[in-house]
């Protein structure tokens, strides 16, 4: 049951909060009558003196506010003083020049005060625009800050009083310290110290008023703040009294600078919206200005809130527009085919296996965009095993069927071969010429199939960038498919594409739904999000490195048993400052340790000829176990080795470690991939046991995501995402889907944003980006 002296503290709370934030019967919700009827029926003085409460004016309000806490005050803690009362949304400062002024104002034209130019542009800022989108990193609430009753022993907090004394001292040579005792608006002091600071004195006056943050040490009743930033509080402030934000500064910059700074540009830029009133209804959208002020200045944590939503909105509505945007490929027509059932249907009567629901699912959506006029765009995602390629290998084969060429570009020369060996057994049964077009070929051989592939003898190329090169000329390319698209540059892809070829892109690298979206926003996204019956899962082990000599003698009995295995690190050379095993000396080291197996090494500064003979070796079964760097992560296709043994597995993301495990169970026999942690602690533990618990690799990507951010993932596109000042794609995806869904209606209608009604938006993007891309399409 709670004591008498609970429900007056649980009373007490919200009237001082009522009475920070300025009397506003805002601090309840329902108002200050309902909190009456729940907790002031023990204090009937205290419901007399705010009787009639919501019918009276500000001051009455105050005086009965005042009187209620004088009498819920505990014994020795005077009433708090009334704050300096502050406006919801702050009223610009008197100023001759109140004139309206455009976004893109630059700053050095606004009279923002003394130096106000070279504080702008040590902090990126160069216009209005600059600055109204110039987020606060965090907030922080101050509508009703602690009295030292409520501080806790070493409790970060912020506190807010009038300088009554300073002092410093230095208690030791190379020490210096600076003290100022504070006193709160209910009159309790508490001392704020700054260590080895000297120049924090100048600007600390007897008389002014503070706001300072920092780690809170309590020594009996007195309170000890070891301040850790502060702020000059005026009259007018804006930095208490309410939600405020904290921006990112430098040194001589005040957050109090920022902040007018930002009140000015709010008031005197008109800012209106450039998403219609029927966009923001359908997608739950406050207006832009509610937005700004509320990120800036929110009255209430749901006005904070709403304008989070929407910004964040905004930021991926304009990264999507700008992807949409940057590949010409995004507004062009592009092959139209018959992409029949029935040739379907043939196409999968001729394999040894079905497809399964996910394959069959994907496929009815490559037909569709094969059928559109418009050009087929679409990102093909699976699993390592989940049969991406006789996914492609159909689609190839309706290309054929309408009398059209296909390509099959593979990053490096062992890929094409494996594609090529593939598609030869799906296509060439079905009367498919499938050919190869690779650098290792003989000057004469290329020649050959540059000529049958511009006279048309050739239906399917499978090949590297030779595909590109200048001597290629197709005679009806209309299917162009990409394998591991990430590999190549934007000119290289546009080379292919130039003949405006449906295009299908495949990656074996998982990647979240929210990241695709994003990164291969100028995509559609299919998934093929389940395995073939019958597949093995790979069993996973995570071991201390202490353990290392027992898990290869496991790999030795695999040997024994006719099995191969790699050994993965990721490094080929001793580093001083990092604790991996190198590869070169780790090929050395298992010599020993395994005198009966033949050891290989392969890494990324040998050659490509060099590397491609070291995967033949090994396929060959020349020798037993491949040292190698991460180069195998992607693609390498060897059944019979069945252990994958990855050395100081936490220097790798989960996303990698899971490509690197994909190298084996390519067979039918049961592999293994086993994880050696060289640290030993339990969050390196916890996250690797991800690996060992999962082999989903669209699960293990999302934890990659969450642990790591977009910022440090392999393998995708990071145009844009580095722009994110609020966004969370571990967290935002539908948002980012509702934002994709906008952007693709907008230039749907208007692939160009030449509409005058657009024009505003058309200016917001050309301010977001710095992209050449953008302005040669617009």
């Amino acid at each position: 049951m709670p004591t008498l002296s609970d429900i007056q503290d649980k009373l007490r709370r919200p009237l001082e909060l009522e009475l920070a934030q300025g009397c506003q019967n805002r601090a309840v919700s329902g108002g200050m009558e309902r909190l009456l009827d729940n907790f002031a029926r023990p204090f009937p003085k205290v419901r007399e003196a705010l009787r009639g409460y919501d019918g009276l004016e500000h001051a009455e309000r105050q005086t009965a506010l005042q009187a209620a806490l004088a009498l819920l005050a505990p014994e020795g803690r005077p009433a708090p003083k009334v704050p300096t009362r502050t406006e919801n949304r702050p009223a610009l400062p008197p100023e001759s020049d109140t004139a309206p002024l455009s976004p893109g104002t630059e700053l050095a034209k606004v009279n923002f005060g003394p130096g106000a130019g070279r504080k702008f542009t040590s902090l990126g800022l160069h216009t209005l625009r600059d600055l109204l989108h110039n987020y606060p990193r965090r907030h922080e609430d101050r509508r009703a800050l602690p009295s030292l009753a409520e501080v806790e022993d070493g409790q970060k907090v912020t506190v807010e009083g009038v300088i009554v004394s300073k002092n410093r001292r230095t208690p030791r040579p190379g020490m210096f310290i600076l003290e100022a005792t504070l006193e709160n608006p209910w009159g309790e002091r508490i001392k704020c110290t700054w260590f080895n600071q000297a120049w924090v004195e100048k600007g600390l006056k007897e008389g002014l008023r503070l706001i300072v943050s920092g780690r809170a040490k309590r020594f009996g009743r007195t309170v000890q703040v070891a301040a850790e930033h502060m702020e000059s509080v005026g009259q007018d402030s804006l930095s208490t009294g309410r939600i405020i934000g904290i921006y990112d500064a430098k040194e001589g910059i005040s957050q109090d600078f920022v902040r007018k700074a930002t009140q000015t540009a709010l008031n005197r830029v008109p800012l209106g919206d450039y998403l219609t009133t029927r966009w923001r209804g359908q997608y739950g959208l406050t207006d832009l200005p509610d937005a700004l002020w509320g990120m800036h200045f929110p009255s209430d944590e749901a006005h904070l809130a709403r304008a989070n939503h929407r910004l964040r909105f905004d930021e991926y509505l304009f990264l999507e527009l700008r992807v949409l945007l940057q590949g010409e490929d995004a507004v062009l027509l592009g092959k139209r085919f018959g992409a029949s059932d029935h040739d379907m249907l043939g196409f999968e009567g001729g394999l040894p296996f079905r497809f399964t629901g996910a394959q069959r699912r994907v496929l009815y959506e490559i037909a569709d965009d094969m059928r559109s006029e418009r050009q087929m765009a679409r990102l093909l995602q699976g699993d390592v095993g989940s049969g991406k390629t006789a996914v492609a290998a159909c689609a190839l084969y309706l290309a054929w069927r309408d009398s059209y060429q296909g390509a099959l570009m593979a990053p490096t020369e062992i890929l094409a071969r494996q594609h090529y060996a593939s598609l030869q057994g799906y296509l060439t049964p079905l009367g498919v010429r499938v050919g190869l077009l690779i650098g290792a070929l003989s000057p004469k051989q290329k020649a050959e199939v540059q000529r049958q592939i511009a006279v048309g003898e050739l239906d399917i190329v499978v090949g590297t960038q030779a595909l590109i090169q200048e001597n290629v000329q197709w005679h009806n390319l209309g299917l162009a498919v990409v394998d591991e698209e990430h590999r190549f540059g934007v000119m290289q892809r546009r080379k292919l594409l130039a003949g405006r070829p449906d295009v299908l892109v495949m990656s074996a690298t998982p990647i979240p739904r929210s990241l695709a979206l994003t990164s291969y926003g100028d995509l559609e996204l299919s998934i093929i999000d389940e395995l073939p019956p019958g597949r093995t899962p790979i069993q996973t082990k995570l071991i201390q490195d202490t353990a290392r000599r027992q898990s290869y003698g496991f790999v030795m009995k695999q040997i024994r048993e006719g099995r191969q295995a790699y050994v993965v690190t990721a490094l080929i050379e001793e580093s001083e400052t990092l604790e991996l095993l190198a590869a070169t000396q780790l090929a050395e080291d298992l010599k020993v340790l395994l005198p009966e197996a033949r050891v290989g090494l392969l890494h990324g500064r040998m050659a490509a000829a060099e590397k491609d003979d070291v995967m033949d070796q090994f396929r060959r079964r020349d020798f037993d176990v491949l040292v190698s760097t991460t180069v195998i992560e992607v693609g390498v296709d060897v059944p019979n080795a069945t252990v994958m043994v990855i050395e100081n597995a936490e220097r790798f993301g989960l996303s990698q470690l899971h490509q690197l495990r994909g190298r084996v169970g390519r067979g039918s026999a049961q592999s293994y991939c086993i994880l050696v942690a060289g640290e030993h602690s339990q969050k390196t533990r916890k996250r690797l046991k991800i690996i060992e618990d999962s082999t989903d690799g669209f699960v293990i990507a999302e934890a990659d995501l969450k642990l790591r951010g977009h910022g440090e993932l392999r393998g995708t596109r990071q145009s844009g995402l580095d722009e994110l000042k609020l966004g969370d794609l571990s967290n935002d995806l539908e948002i980012i889907e509702a934002a994709r869904e906008l952007a693709k209606h907008i230039l749907k209608h208007d692939p160009t944003l030449s509409h005058p009604g657009l024009a505003y938006l058309k200016s917001e993007l050309q301010a977001r980006s710095s992209q050449i891309a953008y302005r040669e399409v617009i």
